[in-house]
């Protein structure tokens, strides 16, 4: 949590941390800032002080509304750097962070940078800003133990109530997917059809799900997945745009979308087939509840996560799958790993693969993902089941929004 922050600067002997970028969809800076428009800004904390937000004038008062400690960048004299600078762009950015650090009292020290920025912009004014204050030494971390992502791993009621109403509006469209396509007609050859006759295709049905979390009031800014056949069997395949909705065919719908801005994220997958299942991709599924289950059975505070994907591992080659356990780099089986925190990043701490360390718990706070998954691409099948889970301060864990885990959905308007 926010408040653990000095905490952890102090035990990876950080003096400071700068953060680089806009305040939305950036979660570093939309942490400390709370979001907003602020746009080419600039945070610096100095341990065991305020945060300073370094902003344009032209956006005063969204960078007013974080609450935080503000200095516009006109205080340095745009002209005066450029001059010193001899107009080099990235020499005058980087004077002009000199002045902007001193003002925060930092002039030695390790400092750790953070943010989401024009690469080159960063390097560049980094790489001058080194030879400037030799004094200070920059800091840059592996991003699964990066300072944030151990701030961020715990969350307060505030930010699970956030993400639990992001869990409301996702099922909320899930929902009308499921309502919109079992309402389709059926062609002869199992095509499901629009309204004006002609056939349905994927990217139809991506068009559906795109305008109706932007009615929600909700964005997708990592995208969504909705994949019919193969695709279902390749777990990151968006989906073919081309591709025909058939019944009888698996359907892998994992749908990620967050607060408008760049906030908190809920992520949450479903498996349908449309009309019937074949007895292979049916047996399949099964498997893939079977072991979501007896996970939930099984999720105790405070163990480490990589233990259920140990035992998900296990589970899948009982049943004569590969798994990453036995198999390097699968593409067939079970491919990846359990689960991941969810909050301001899609994907952050605590991470569930085999070489995660033991200190990734199941701690009070965390909020989870639960995904095991069964892929063959070549059979043109994929199955994945995902809720999104909660482990609260008194220790149980709690589905932040529930919905059915129906496998074959009947269709209105067909019969076999």
């Amino acid at each position: 949590m926010k408040s653990d922050l000095d905490a952890l600067m102090h035990a990876r002997n950080l003096d400071a941390l700068i953060i680089f970028g806009n305040a939305e969809h950036n979660p570093p800076m939309y942490y400390m800032t709370g979001g907003g428009h602020v746009s080419h800004a600039t945070l610096i904390k100095k341990r065991g002080a305020e945060a300073i937000l370094f902003h344009n004038d032209m956006e005063r008062d969204e960078a007013a509304k974080s609450g935080l400690k503000l200095i516009s960048y006109s205080k340095y004299g745009v002209e005066d750097l450029y001059k010193k600078a001899q107009g080099d762009a990235v020499l005058a950015s980087a004077l002009r962070m000199e002045l902007a650090l001193k003002d925060a009292g930092v002039t030695a020290g390790r400092v750790g940078i953070y943010g989401t920025y024009d690469l080159s912009a960063v390097f560049g004014t980094l790489t001058h800003l080194q030879k400037i204050l030799p004094t200070v030494e920059l800091v840059g971390e592996a991003r699964e133990d990066s300072l944030f992502l151990r701030v961020m791993e715990t969350k307060d009621e505030a930010e699970v109530n956030r993400i639990r109403q992001m869990g409301r509006i996702t099922t909320s469209v899930v929902a009308q997917v499921r309502e919109y396509l079992t309402a389709c007609d059926v062609r002869s050859d199992e095509v499901l059809l629009k309204e004006d006759g002609t056939p349905l295709t994927v990217g139809d049905v991506h068009a559906k799900i795109r305008l109706w979390v932007a009615e929600q009031g909700a964005e997708l800014p990592s995208g969504f997945i909705f994949a019919i056949g193969r695709d279902a069997g390749v777990p990151h395949s968006a989906g073919n745009p081309t591709d025909l909705m058939r019944l009888g065919q698996t359907i892998v719908f994992d749908i990620y979308p967050a607060e408008a801005g760049g906030g908190y994220y809920y992520d949450f997958t479903r498996t349908w087939s449309l009309g019937y299942a074949t007895p292979e991709a049916q047996a399949l599924y099964d498997q893939v509840k079977e072991i979501f289950d007896r996970l939930n059975e099984n999720f105790d505070l405070n163990a480490p996560f990589k233990n259920y994907n140990q035992m998900t591992c296990e589970y899948f080659e009982s049943k004569g799958h590969a798994t990453p356990m036995n198999t390097k780099a699968p593409v067939e089986g079970y491919v990846h790993s359990l689960g991941h925190g969810v909050g301001l990043n899609i994907h952050e701490r605590p991470f569930s693969g085999l070489t995660a360390g033991d200190d990734q718990r199941l701690a009070p706070g965390v909020v989870i993902t639960s995904e095991p998954g069964l892929y063959y691409p070549e059979k043109g099948m994929g199955f994945r089941i995902e809720d999104t889970l909660w482990v609260r301060p008194d220790g149980k864990i709690e589905t932040l929004a529930e919905y059915p885990y129906d496998f074959v959905l009947p269709m209105k308007r067909w019969k076999k």
